[in-house]
């Protein structure tokens, strides 16, 4: 029987820091592929007079990045030990600020950033109740603006499967228990437990937010929900 830890902060106590890093550089070269994907997508959109917000920003891998494109970058995370490691990567870099937050209890002023950004299936990987994130990204977020959300498409299932099982060899996750796993969800016997927000599940946590949504796949791996605010 699996003992669920949805709520005890697997990422903050468990997978953060030097261990984060280690699922993203062992990544076989499809979730390789993907990672790029987004980013690139991501970057695409970003000005630069931007401010932009990266929610669940780690040990700063994608934050690096935005900060080339914006004009003032900030991330947020709830692992100080990911925060540190974040510090130390990107050095003096004068526009990139780190703050320890969670991201449905944001400490920032209404329509404070031009773009909020939480991929790479951050929207599952918090648990936290995912409208509530939806909501207050939308809330930061100027009139003009855009956020940013990010799941695993059904098309990345395998390749998905083969990367977490491989940090599963690594003693980074739990054992994979394939009895449960499936349907899009990974379910380990430590009690982690890997899900992806659908294209229909995106419809329903936008739905009566006062926006229309874009959502759309990319890369073959990635089903975006593009909120402009």
């Amino acid at each position: 029987m699996v003992n669920s830890i949805e709520n005890s902060g697997y990422y903050s106590q468990k997978l953060s820091a030097e261990r984060l890093r280690q699922c993203y550089e062992i990544a076989p070269p499809r979730a390789q592929r993907y990672l790029e994907a987004e980013i690139e997508f991501v970057l695409n959109k970003v000005t630069p007079s931007a401010m932009v917000l990266e929610l669940g920003c780690g040990y700063g891998r994608v934050l690096q990045r935005l900060a080339t494109r914006a004009r003032k970058v900030v991330g947020i995370d709830t692992s100080h030990g990911s925060l540190l490691l974040a510090r130390d990567m990107k050095g003096n870099t004068p526009l990139c600020h780190l703050c320890q937050m969670n991201a449905v209890e944001l400490g920032f002023r209404d329509r404070e950033f031009d773009m909020v950004v939480c991929i790479q299936n951050g929207i599952s990987a918090f648990k936290v109740n995912q409208r509530e994130l939806i909501k207050e990204a939308i809330r930061v977020t100027r009139p003009g603006g855009i956020a940013l959300f990010s799941s695993y498409s059904e098309r990345f299932w395998e390749a998905r499967l083969e990367w977490f099982q491989i940090q599963s060899e690594r003693g980074l996750i739990g054992e994979i228990d394939y009895d449960v796993t499936g349907d899009g969800v990974i379910v380990c016997k430590d009690g982690f437990r890997a899900s992806a927000v659908g294209r229909q599940e995106f419809v329903s946590l936008t739905s009566g937010l006062g926006v229309v949504p874009k959502i759309f796949e990319v890369g073959g791996s990635s089903i975006f929900c593009e909120i402009l605010v």
